[in-house]
């Protein structure tokens, strides 16, 4: 965003907050929403997940300290509410994380959002197999191209620590990918 000071001050207007928060809408909805998505998997969830974000985000704004971008806050916003949905649904169901990882991988295979070939699955399985740090690590610099300074902010830990986590899960998937691939293992 080009001129980000000028929104934020647009959304903390109270006369101009609605068109501008319309327009953060635009702007954000559909790359928070796959940034949800690949945290709590289901569709379902991940609208709900959206939803409670942007709700967040509209009532914080007026507490929002620009310590960091506009954007890296918000990602922030949306990664805290992925895991309370998470963390809800493990004590809810109280299962194994195995368990769980297998119900998230079955539901995205089934998903009609879901299109993935043979690869796709594969790392997607690789993925499951990455502690839980390294696969949200490895997600939002793969998949949302999120630097790791805002990487980082996010999860509220050191930048370095996030790059050696990422080059450590990226190993990991490589290691795991050409396990697969030579022993000819089908999905």
């Amino acid at each position: 965003m080009k001129n980000e000071a000028d929104f934020i001050e647009q959304l903390l207007n109270s006369k101009k907050r609605e068109k501008a928060f319309v327009r953060l809408l635009d702007l954000y909805q559909e790359r928070l929403y796959w940034h949800i998505r690949k945290l709590v998997v289901s569709h379902e969830n991940a609208n709900d997940v959206l939803q409670n974000t942007f709700l967040r985000v509209y009532k914080s704004l007026p507490n929002f300290k620009q310590q960091s971008s506009l954007h890296t806050w918000m990602y922030k916003i949306a990664y805290n509410e992925s895991i309370r949905l998470l963390e809800k649904e493990n004590k809810k169901n109280q299962v194994s994380l195995d368990d769980v990882e297998q119900k998230h991988l079955d539901n995205l295979m089934g998903s009609s959002y879901f299109d993935g070939n043979e690869v796709q699955i594969k790392l997607q399985k690789s993925l499951l197999s990455l502690n839980d740090k390294q696969r949200k690590v490895f997600q939002m610099k793969y998949y949302d191209d999120l630097k790791f300074r805002e990487i980082a902010d996010i999860l509220s830990i050191k930048e370095n620590t996030v790059k050696t986590t990422y080059y450590g899960a990226a190993k990991q998937i490589e290691k795991s990918m050409l396990a697969v691939t030579q022993i000819g293992i089908n999905i």
